[in-house]
């Protein structure tokens, strides 16, 4: 009997999970940092290949074909009126979280800490964070609160590969387009980001955006954007948001 007591008293000590529960032979956390499976930091410039007259100016009030409204949201884009919003201090509508990443400019990709990515606008002077664990929660801002995982190419860290899921709601209502096309404040925007490395040198961010937005769309919307990697800060230019 204490032969026996003593043989399983060692395999237990020897046992992977109680090691790591001791803190011996096991990996300890690891920080969302630490972890990316893509290198997304750096500065990035938008390349406007697609929807430019819609990017590169201001629409006309009505001209939105591609986008997805009911009745409600027709009747609210047709209302748009750019002084009225810049009057009551909402120039920046176009500038939230459901349209942002399609305002031609550029990005500066930093880590604000080990488990928060912090992404600056020029053309807005507009700033997301990215929170790995819990966003703190407050009132309602033109970003939301936007809560990031990373996607690990076969479902596990240490695949080769991945990508970014950020999730964002509790944010003002703005617009998907600058000719006041809306979203409400109850729309999920969620979005994936992804990393190419062309044999020439050249990386790529594609951002693909996904509004869900019941109140205004008859269906959720998606747009895909695209963002070539720079070498350095050359043309940031911080501008304040405009309605027109």
């Amino acid at each position: 009997m204490k032969s026996g007591a003593l043989v399983l008293a060692l395999l237990l000590a020897l046992s992977p999970s109680v090691q790591a529960q001791r803190g011996g032979g096991g990996r300890g956390p690891t920080t969302p940092e630490a972890a990316a499976p893509i290198d997304i930091p750096g500065y990035w410039v938008s390349i406007v290949t697609e929807d430019w007259r819609y990017r590169m100016m201001t629409p006309a009030k009505g001209d939105f074909p591609s986008i997805p409204l009911n009745p409600e949201g027709v009747k609210v884009a047709n209302e748009w009126d750019p002084a009225k919003d810049e009057a009551a201090g909402n120039q920046c509508k176009s500038y939230g979280a459901g349209g942002i990443m399609r305002v031609p400019g550029r990005l500066h990709i930093t880590w604000q800490d080990d488990n928060t990515l912090k992404v600056e606008m020029d053309n807005g002077e507009q700033t997301r964070l990215f929170h790995f664990n819990a966003a703190p929660s407050g009132n309602p801002t033109w970003q939301g609160d936007s809560l990031a995982q990373w996607e690990f190419a076969g479902g596990r860290a240490g695949g080769k590969g991945g990508d970014l899921k950020v999730v964002t709601t509790r944010f003002k209502p703005g617009y998907l387009q600058k000719n006041g096309v809306p979203y409400s404040a109850n729309a999920v925007v969620t979005e994936h980001l992804d990393l190419t490395n062309e044999p020439d040198g050249t990386s790529w961010l594609i951002v693909t955006t996904l509004v869900d937005d019941p109140r205004y769309l008859t269906r959720p919307f998606q747009r895909s954007t695209h963002f070539r990697k720079q070498s350095d800060s050359k043309g940031w230019d911080p501008t304040p948001c405009s309605s027109y």
